[in-house]
């Protein structure tokens, strides 16, 4: 990782830690996430319920399911997880939407549009599906003719000992942070994570969307029985976007917690402050 001295009487420096390709790939990620995420609670909600196999409908066993139900004089949303009913009024299967209830799989606060239109939520979802697979290929394409995938992620042999993983587990629990030379770099545990990421969760929520496309299925039919179906893929597409959705969490928190200043001046600037006396 490319360092540029910054000294000052504070006892500090300044590192160059992150290219411009990563930064911009970065910010226009978060960008396409967003919107792929709200726009695809809008497409999930035309349908709420997640099914395994080739066929799914109204009279199918479902893997996970929302629905209003009228409950005397009043209706209650809930939502069914295998064997599992969840009493989930107001927020999943019946919310207010303009001071009435309404029966719908996720609320309007989470969906684009806000209201009901599965064609608007489609056109957003495709395009920037697009602009995300284009920006990805961008930074694939950089990471290894710059080689930042094995300079920057690819972890050492004696990072991945049960004894190193353990401590980095331990520090983390007790929120110790690297600082110094050991902040230079990724830790163990952000390695793992961001190649996990990058060549396993982000690939798989691309291939499940493309099985999902009857237009792309006459190209690569194959992938219908790769994922056991289009509605297998579609309850994987769903799995796997909410574990970004949880990765995404736990990154923003670690960003607040060790920094959000001087990790946000990292990944608009490129510049990363760490102690002199620790190098």
């Amino acid at each position: 990782m490319a360092t540029i001295d910054a000294r000052a009487k504070t006892g500090r420096m300044l590192i160059y830690r992150h290219s411009l390709a990563v930064r911009l790939s970065h910010w226009v990620n978060v960008l396409c996430l967003t919107v792929l995420l709200f726009s695809g609670l809008q497409i999930f909600n035309a349908h709420p319920a997640l099914y395994w196999g080739q066929y799914g409908a109204d009279n199918d066993p479902s893997f996970i399911a929302m629905e209003a139900v009228e409950d005397g004089d009043r209706a209650k949303g809930l939502t069914h997880v295998g064997s599992f009913t969840f009493n989930t009024t107001g927020f999943l299967g019946l919310s207010n939407v303009d001071g009435e209830a309404t029966a719908r799989g996720f609320p309007s606060w989470l969906t684009l549009p806000s209201y009901q239109d599965l064609s608007t939520g489609r056109r957003w979802h495709f395009f920037f599906a697009w602009l995300f697979v284009l920006n990805g290929s961008v930074y694939l394409l950089h990471g290894l003719i710059s080689r930042h995938f094995r300079r920057d992620l690819a972890p050492e042999g004696k990072e991945l000992t049960l004894a190193h993983l353990g401590q980095e587990v331990a520090n983390h629990a007790r929120l110790r942070f690297p600082k110094g030379a050991e902040a230079r770099h990724y830790n163990t545990l952000q390695k793992l994570t961001y190649l996990a990421v990058i060549f396993l969760l982000l690939p798989l929520m691309v291939a499940t969307g493309l099985t999902m496309s009857p237009g792309f299925n006459a190209v690569a039919p194959w992938l219908l029985d790769v994922f056991g179906g289009r509605q297998s893929a579609r309850t994987l597409h769903f799995l796997t976007a909410f574990s970004l959705v949880a990765f995404v969490v736990v990154h923003v928190a670690m960003v607040i917690l060790s920094g959000v200043f001087n990790n946000l001046r990292s990944m608009i600037t490129g510049y990363y402050s760490i102690e002199q006396g620790d190098e």
